[in-house]
């Protein structure tokens, strides 16, 4: 039997060109949902279910996930958070697109929904874990931060200075799954009807225009 191996040749060439052009379909298709509007910033405003729950109502908020930063060890359990010792932050990373809402806006959110003003405490919430902070990706956004700052610390809205800390992010550690979406899956639970939910009230009548459909 004559072997054309030409022919071989010529049926492997095109079989790895079609896998090729698959492949390169697949990739442009995955590439069209890629949210080109897409950016994150992480904020510490108290408890972290408090500032998930607010963050959730806003219009272009594509997603808040509780966990923890600014701290001394890697992959910190939230009972080690809780006692203080690890210097890490309750915090709130928000993913947002930055065609439906800004980041000037988020920064407004954050400082009307928490008192920015006391050390270490939110309420009831006492301890270096509930402190102000804003957590930057990048030097825009650290600037902006500052520069807002020092608007609202000249502008005297608040009689004391504004104690929010703004650094760059360092390392996020995401929250234990039963964090996640606790004020939605828990509001019969005492400090959501307590603490959580009048916060929302208030935060609702303030920003109804930003609110998520």
């Amino acid at each position: 039997m004559i072997v054309n191996y030409r022919l071989i040749l010529t049926f492997l060439m095109l079989n790895t060109l079609m896998s090729c052009n698959a492949a390169l379909g697949d990739v442009e298709k995955k590439n069209d949902f890629i949210n080109m509007n897409e950016d994150t910033i992480v904020f510490g405003a108290g408890c972290f279910w408090c500032v998930e729950a607010v963050f959730q109502q806003l219009k272009g908020v594509i997603s808040v996930q509780p966990g923890y930063c600014d701290g001394k060890i890697k992959n910190p359990t939230y009972e080690q958070v809780c006692s203080g010792n690890t210097g890490h932050n309750e915090v709130a990373r928000i993913i947002y697109d930055s065609s439906l809402i800004s980041y000037i806006e988020l920064l407004e959110v954050f400082w009307k929904t928490h008192d920015p003003t006391t050390i270490n405490r939110q309420g009831n919430d006492i301890g270096t874990q509930y402190r102000s902070g804003i957590y930057c990706n990048n030097d825009e956004q650290l600037k902006m931060a500052e520069s807002y700052k020092e608007k609202l610390n000249s502008s005297g809205v608040w009689k004391n200075p504004i104690v929010t800390e703004i650094k760059r992010l360092d390392v996020f550690y995401s929250a234990e799954n039963y964090h996640v979406n606790y004020y939605n899956l828990n509001k019969n639970q005492p400090y959501c009807q307590f603490v959580i939910q009048p916060k929302l009230d208030k935060f609702r009548k303030v920003f109804k225009d930003k609110l998520a459909d």
